[in-house]
């Protein structure tokens, strides 16, 4: 282990990458290219195996398919005791996808480049869960007082799918622990809150027609725009005329569309089109409110669309939900959090998280980690090694906490 952390200068510039001692396991589960899509079971195999050898009991939780696991580990107390009490240090494995972005180093190799640390997921959150597995080893040395567990999930980046299942497991097993620290990228900062989120798709069916003889066609991509435009104009209402809470980073409800795909040629007017959308809202907005006065636009449109071709339709499919998170921070784990991080105050974020679905179920959560969000879902996404320093120092502290007598 480095030394103590009241031994560092953390607001240097000149942290060394050898002061970091988490920094092999970073580079160690970025190389795992864990994105959504994709399987996530070469990394969980490679961390069960680490930590059962460490001493650590595990347990997975499969996708329907068996391609992708959560994993959730604990390491007893000295005296036994594996499910009351104790912490869960909590990250997703998936990572968002590389396509189409200009990053300057491999993506799945994580780079120094200065002070800054360059790769998929070293801010959206392998850093953290890599930094807290680094620590196992101290924490069993100084002899754990209370059980420290891990939670590894799949599908957190396309609406925190794959936790539901570990959560339901951990439930359903008496595990009970004290609460929960959910390692996405706070700058190291406590946050008790977070929007929740509700995402859609929209499918138009028009009617094709050559392009020269448009009255005879319905455009489904015009229809699409039409909605599209109908959704940012609810959204310029909820940014300038709306109830805000300035104590988030984005203080509004914001809705959003971030995919969109129609038509086959210029000269072809457009049969299909599709587009999915977003809500991140605030506690006291409704989102299916907004979903509502949405589709109401939408069915207002079909007359004219059915006077030229009955068949035509819009429908819209749910994708995911997830609920919001607000949180007083005055409990026990929202106190070792402010002692651990050494932050007096608690903060809240536009961005969600799994914490939602741990308080949910019982678990108080927490979110702090390393690094920035503006950071995350980038080319060149990077966390500075000022940042991992803060983080080893919160598991440092964590350790006199978790082996106090």
């Amino acid at each position: 282990m480095n030394a103590p952390e009241s031994h560092r200068n953390l607001s240097s510039p000149a942290i060394r990458p050898e002061d970091i001692a988490g920094l092999d396991m970073i580079r160690r589960l970025v190389a795992f290219p864990t994105v959504s899509r994709d399987s996530n079971l070469e990394l969980i195999e490679w961390v069960r195996g680490y930590v059962e050898g460490l001493g650590a009991t595990t347990t997975l939780t499969f996708n329907d398919e068996r391609t992708k696991a959560n994993l959730f580990v604990t390491f007893a107390a000295r005296d036994g005791n594996a499910t009351q009490g104790g912490i869960v240090l909590s990250g997703h494995t998936d990572v968002v996808p590389v396509d189409g972005q200009p990053w300057d180093t491999d993506p799945f190799e994580a780079t120094l480049v200065g002070h800054r640390l360059h790769g998929r997921g070293v801010t959206d959150m392998k850093s953290f869960s890599a930094i807290a597995l680094a620590f196992v080893p101290e924490f069993l040395r100084r002899g754990l007082a209370r059980p420290l567990h891990f939670a590894l999930s799949y599908d957190e980046e396309i609406g925190c799918i794959g936790v539901r299942r570990l959560i339901g497991d951990v439930v359903a097993k008496g595990i009970a622990p004290t609460g929960c620290i959910i390692g996405e990228p706070t700058g190291m900062q406590v946050v008790v809150a977070h929007k929740g989120k509700k995402a859609w798709r929209c499918r138009v069916r028009g009617h094709e027609a050559h392009s020269s003889l448009t009255p005879q066609g319905v455009n489904a991509v015009q229809i699409a725009c039409d909605i599209v435009s109908f959704i940012a104009d609810r959204a310029r209402a909820f940014r300038s005329g709306h109830r805000q809470d300035p104590a988030y980073d984005v203080p509004f409800t914001t809705p959003h569309v971030g995919v969109i795909r129609g038509g086959t040629a210029l000269n072809i007017v457009p049969r299909d089109c599709m587009f999915e959308f977003e809500i991140r809202h605030l506690p006291f907005d409704d989102p299916d409110a907004f979903f509502a006065d949405v589709e109401r636009y939408a069915q207002s449109l079909l007359p004219a669309m059915r006077a030229v071709a009955p068949d035509t339709h819009i429908e819209f499919d749910h994708l995911s939900t997830l609920p919001g998170f607000d949180d007083d921070g005055r409990n026990a784990i929202a106190d070792i959090g402010r002692a651990c991080s050494g932050a007096h105050g608690t903060h809240k974020v536009s961005f969600g998280s799994e914490a939602a679905l741990f308080n949910n179920a019982a678990m108080p959560a927490i979110i702090c980690g390393p690094g920035h969000i503006e950071q995350a879902h980038q080319p060149n996404e990077w966390v500075s090694l000022e940042q991992l320093a803060r983080c080893e120092a919160f598991m440092e502290r964590l350790a006199g906490h978790l082996c106090a007598a």
